[in-house]
């Protein structure tokens, strides 16, 4: 019998990317229309946009009905003597994570390509040489994160990292360790760099530990392609759209989700909306809910 997917949404789709920044919607505002959207899991987003206090956030969460699934990281290890630095960032998030009774944190690579301005910052391409020095510092990473905090990294490839396609993301799965490192599979993420989610899924079943819903619209990721535009202006152009607007087609993917019996799913909903006008999310944000919902098994 199919299990449904957790369904939840962030505060990405909010137009939220940084932890304060006047453009974004505030994060009291955030709370309360993403609940009045009809959610009721929500992930953490960038460490500060939300209080940091956990017994302040719990009350703020309380009051709205809503929990935690994970909070979010970023990591340069692919970069020599990266750890140290790389670690400074993670005890906070993880710390306010486990308070609040989740049990994910989602782990973004660093982008080659500066996603405000474009500029390249560094090859687009890691060498043979430093993919398995790259693994083993993730597997490192999910190993300490583990075991400090009882927590589960689940790695997001993303556009603009070194993690991207869908030949970079089985390089990945194949350096790194299975019964420590899963993946966040983010459907517009894996479409964006023209890869197969329903291949992944299937291809790789057990290495799927939590999803990031959203879609892509192919007309402007003609144009984005076309003229190498970067993440951050591709965002702008609206190169993430609302559902069923753009691709990978919801119904397939739902249902091969919920053919996966391993793990307990959480599928967030996550539009890259950077920046927008206040009183644009919450009306994208109900009707995705309401309809991936007649899609498919969420709950």
């Amino acid at each position: 019998m199919s299990k449904p997917a957790l369904i939840g949404s962030a505060p990405d789709s909010w137009g939220v990317w940084y932890a304060d920044d006047p453009v974004q919607v505030p994060w009291k505002r955030f709370l309360d229309e993403v609940a009045g959207a009809g959610y009721t899991r929500i992930e953490l987003g960038p460490y500060g946009y939300l209080p940091t206090d956990p017994s302040r956030l719990r009350d703020e969460l309380d009051q709205r009905g809503l929990t935690v699934t994970a909070g979010t990281i970023f990591e340069h290890l692919h970069r020599q003597d990266s750890w140290e630095s790389t670690w400074a960032g993670v005890s906070a998030v993880a710390e306010l994570t486990a308070a609040m009774g989740a049990k994910h944190i989602v782990v973004i690579p660093d982008f080659w390509r500066d996603p405000a301005t474009g500029a390249v910052l560094e090859p687009a391409e890691l060498t043979p040489q430093e993919w398995p020095a790259y693994a083993r510092q993730i597997d490192r990473l999910a190993k300490a994160i583990r075991d400090d905090y009882g927590l589960q990294i689940q790695f997001h490839p993303h556009a603009d990292s070194h993690v991207d396609t869908h030949d970079r993301v089985e390089r990945f799965l194949a350096e790194t360790d299975p019964e420590l490192v899963t993946l966040c599979l983010d459907t517009g993420h894996i479409s964006y760099c023209e890869g197969d989610n329903l291949k992944l899924i299937q291809d790789y079943p057990e290495r799927i530990g939590y999803v990031h819903l959203k879609q892509v619209d192919p007309q402007v990721m003609t144009k984005v392609r076309a003229e190498g535009i970067g993440f951050g202006e591709a965002v702008k152009l609206g190169a993430m759209c609302e559902p069923p607007r753009g691709i990978p087609p919801m119904p397939p993917i739902l249902d091969a989700l919920a053919a996966l019996e391993h793990v307990e799913l959480f599928a967030i909903v996550e539009q890259d909306l950077y920046p927008c006008e206040p009183d644009v999310p919450a009306p994208i944000a109900t009707r995705t809910l309401e309809y991936l919902q007649s899609c498919g098994p969420l709950r």
